[in-house]
C-alpha cells in the first residue's frame, strides 16, 4: 500500500471482519489480509454493491481475476487494518482433491476446431465467469446470426493453379503482421486463466497477429506490453467514460506506450444490453432501487457524437484511431470522411452483447460494398464477432476486410489452457485460412476478392433503401 509504513498489524479474527458487513462499515479480507473500504463504496466504478456483496467475507476469489495488481495502494494506509487469523481446518481423506486419470482433460493438441476448445473451457472455467463470457444480449440471435451469416456464403474454388505457396502477412494501419487474423477487446481476461491478457499476448507473439487490448483489462497495460517483443503490433479500446479527467489520463498513459499503435474507440455499447444468461448469476447481488433491481453499473459516456467526440480525441492523442461498432454503410461513409484523422474502422455489434437484431459485420461489409465502395479505399475495415473457422476469415477478407478479429475464441483457448490454448486456437484459425487459400488458388491475401465468393443467399437479407449522403452528413452530429 503507497506509503504504509505501518509497523504494528493486530491479527483480526473472522467474526470480527462480519460485524463490519455494514453500508456503514465495509470490511474485506483480501491475500490474507483485512481492509476498510468503506471509503470506496460512493466512487467504486463497479457501483457500491459490488463490495457490500462481499463484505464480512474473504473477498480475494472474486476480487484479483479482474483488477490488475496494484490496485489496492490506491487505498489509504489505514485502510490496512491487519492479517486474518487463520482458523484450523480438519482434513480428511474425502476432502482431499483426487484427479482421476479417466478424468483427464485432453491435450490441446488433440483439439481440432474452435467448438472443441469452448467445450473444454467451459468444463474448467466457474459457471459464473462462463456466463459473462457466453452470454449476449436478450435472444442471443445477433451472436448467433454473427456465425450463421458466413455459413450462408459459398466460396468459389479455382483449379489449376499452383497452390504450392500461402502467404498470410498483411498491413493493419500500415502495421506489417503474420497473419490477417486478430484477437478483439475482451475484457477480464483472468476470469479464464491467471495469467489473462498477458497470455493471449505472448500467443499474439508467437503467432504474429494483433492484439486490441481492452480497457477493461485484468492487467495494467503496461504489464501486458512489457514482455511483449520489439516488432509485436497492440491497439488499445477506449470507452469514453462519464469521467472525463480519467479518460484523459488513461489516453496520456496510452500514447506513450510504444507497442500501442492506434486506438480503438468503442462505440456500439454506449448504454448496455440486457444480457440474461449474466444477469442470472447477478440477480440475488444487486441492489434494488425504485422497486427495481439495478443489474448493472454503466460508466461509459451515452453522450458521444461526431465532430465533438473525435476533436476532443485527436487534440489527446498522436496515435491513429479506429471507430468501432459501425453496423451501417452510412455511418463507415461517414467515418470515411474524417479520414485521415480517422484510419479505419471496425465492423463489430458487440458479440451480439448491445442491441439484439443487430446486423452481422458481413452484413455491413455487403452494405458498404452495394452503396458507398470507396470506403475501403480510404480505411482499413477490419470485421469481428461469430468467427469459427478460416473459410469464415477468407470470405470476410475477399468482401473487403483488412483483419478479422476473434473475441471470445481466445478468451475459450485461454481457458482451456493459458497461452498455450489461445496459441492453439490461433493456429487452428491461421491454418484453416492457409488451407482455404489454397484450394482457392490463392497465394496473397491481397488476392482475394468477389470473385472467390457467392454471396447471393445473403443479398436479400441486406439493406435496400435510399442513401442520399448530403442527407446522411447533415445528421454527423447525431447521438450514437
Amino acid at each position: 500500500m503507497a506509503g504504509s509504513e505501518r509497523v504494528e498489524l493486530k491479527p483480526i479474527a473472522p467474526a470480527e471482519v462480519s460485524k463490519h458487513n455494514t453500508p456503514e462499515s465495509c470490511w474485506v479480507i483480501l491475500y490474507g489480509n483485512v481492509y476498510d473500504v468503506t471509503e470506496l463504496l460512493p466512487t467504486h466504478p463497479g457501483g457500491s454493491q459490488a463490495i457490500l456483496r462481499l463484505a464480512g467475507r474473504d473477498a480475494t476469489e472474486d476480487y484479483d481475476p479482474i483488477h490488475p495488481p496494484g490496485t489496492l495502494d490506491s487505498l489509504k494506509p489505514e485502510a490496512l487494518l491487519g492479517p486474518i487469523i487463520i482458523e484450523p481446518t480438519q482434513i480428511t481423506k474425502e476432502t482431499l482433491p483426487i484427479t482421476l486419470e479417466e478424468d483427464a482433460p485432453p491435450s490441446l493438441d488433440s483439439l481440432l476446431n474452435l467448438d472443441e476448445i469452448e467445450e473444454l473451457a467451459t468444463k474448467k472455467i466457474k459457471p459464473k465467469s462462463w456466463a459473462y463470457y457466453y452470454g449476449a444480449s436478450d435472444d442471443q440471435l445477433t451472436k448467433a446470426l454473427n456465425t450463421q451469416a458466413y455459413r450462408s456464403i459459398l466460396l468459389r474454388p479455382r483449379v489449376f493453379v499452383d497452390c504450392s505457396r500461402c502467404d498470410m502477412s498483411t498491413q493493419i494501419l500500415g502495421n506489417r503482421l503474420k497473419v490477417p487474423v486478430f484477437v478483439s477487446p475482451a475484457a477480464a481476461a483472468r476470469l479464464a486463466h491467471p495469467s489473462g491478457e498477458r497470455g493471449i499476448a505472448a500467443a499474439c507473439a508467437k503467432l504474429g497477429a494483433l492484439y486490441i487490448i481492452s480497457q477493461n483489462a485484468s492487467l495494467t497495460p503496461e504489464d501486458i506490453v512489457r514482455d511483449a517483443p520489439d516488432d509485436q503490433v497492440f491497439g488499445w479500446q477506449l470507452y469514453v467514460e462519464k469521467d472525463n479527467a480519467k479518460n484523459e489520463a488513461n489516453i496520456a498513459r496510452i500514447s506513450n506506450l510504444k507497442s500501442i499503435k492506434f486506438i480503438v474507440l468503442t462505440l456500439d455499447a454506449p448504454f448496455p444490453g440486457k444480457r440474461e444468461i449474466d444477469e442470472r448469476f447477478k440477480y440475488q447481488e444487486a441492489p434494488v432501487v425504485n422497486g427495481f433491481r439495478q443489474e448493472q453499473y454503466w460508466g461509459t459516456s451515452s453522450t458521444l457524437t461526431w465532430r465533438k467526440t473525435l476533436r476532443w480525441l485527436a487534440r489527446r492523442t498522436h496515435l491513429p484511431i479506429v471507430l468501432k461498432g459501425i453496423q451501417t454503410h452510412e455511418d463507415a461513409f461517414i467515418a470515411s470522411t474524417f479520414a485521415p484523422r480517422v484510419r479505419g474502422i471496425l465492423l463489430s455489434n458487440h458479440g451480439g452483447r448491445a442491441l439484439d437484431t443487430a446486423p452481422p459485420a458481413v452484413h455491413t461489409l455487403l452494405e458498404i460494398r452495394k452503396h458507398c465502395p470507396e470506403v475501403f479505399g480510404k480505411l482499413d475495415v477490419l470485421v469481428d464477432g461469430g468467427v469459427k473457422r478460416g473459410t469464415d476469415v477468407v470470405k470476410a477478407l475477399a468482401l473487403g476486410a483488412k483483419g478479422v478479429g476473434i473475441g471470445r475464441a481466445a478468451l475459450w483457448g485461454l481457458g482451456a489452457g493459458g497461452q498455450e490454448g489461445v496459441e492453439r486456437t490461433l493456429q487452428i484459425l491461421t491454418e484453416e485460412t492457409g488451407t482455404a487459400m489454397r484450394l482457392l488458388g490463392v497465394e496473397k491475401v491481397h488476392n482475394l476478392g468477389m470473385a472467390h465468393v457467392n454471396t447471393k443467399a445473403l443479398e436479400s437479407q441486406i439493406y435496400d433503401g435510399p442513401f442520399e449522403r448530403s442527407k446522411v452528413l447533415d445528421h454527423i452530429e447525431a447521438k450514437l
